[in-house]
């Protein structure tokens, strides 16, 4: 296999790759359990809202065609964040939320023929290193088997609270603040 490359976009690097970016999520969420029904164009909606929203942060993978990518926001102390969901998933650490330390990892995808080779690692770890956070949160639908085990391995929890009846939180300390 060819080498990875991971790139940061800034806001508007990510809107110019809209377009390629949903062709990922196609490609990435084919067949799987939990997808969302929405598909490309209810995709477009949400990443057209979420580039605008403050600290918004994405990085690429590719080795050059697109295999991957992940973004993210704080989602503010009591705005709404993921598309119905109020307020910051934090798992009883209220207080965090109420000062802005949460940071949501709203997408976390890559292509199939590229999955279990580390690339969602390094995804998620290179977003993270200039997260100003102290938990991290994203939703998963149940039904996402594959993606619950691969938040469990990379040590996130699942909340014990119920969020919507569609999608579980799951939260994760941030790393390098965990660090002694």
């Amino acid at each position: 296999m060819t080498e990875v490359f991971l790139r940061r976009l800034s806001r508007w690097q990510a809107e110019q790759q809209r377009e390629s970016v949903a062709d990922l999520y196609v490609a990435a969420y084919e067949g799987v359990p939990g997808a969302d029904p929405r598909g490309r164009e209810g995709f477009l909606r949400r990443f057209a809202e979420d580039v605008q929203r403050p600290g918004f942060d994405m990085i690429i993978a590719g080795d050059p065609s697109l295999l991957g990518c992940v973004y993210g926001y704080p989602p503010g102390r009591e705005g709404e964040w993921w598309h119905g969901h109020r307020g910051a998933v934090t798992d009883g650490d209220e207080e965090l939320a109420s000062a802005d330390r949460v940071f949501a990892l709203a997408e976390l995808m890559v292509v199939p023929a590229r999955r279990r080779t580390n690339i969602a690692t390094r995804l998620q770890q290179r977003l993270l290193e200039r997260v100003d956070a102290d938990l991290i949160t994203t939703l998963i639908d149940p039904a996402n088997t594959a993606a619950a085990a691969a938040y469990e391995s990379w040590g996130w929890t699942k909340s014990p609270r119920p969020t919507r009846p569609d999608l579980e939180a799951w939260t994760s300390r941030h790393p390098t603040r965990a660090r002694p």
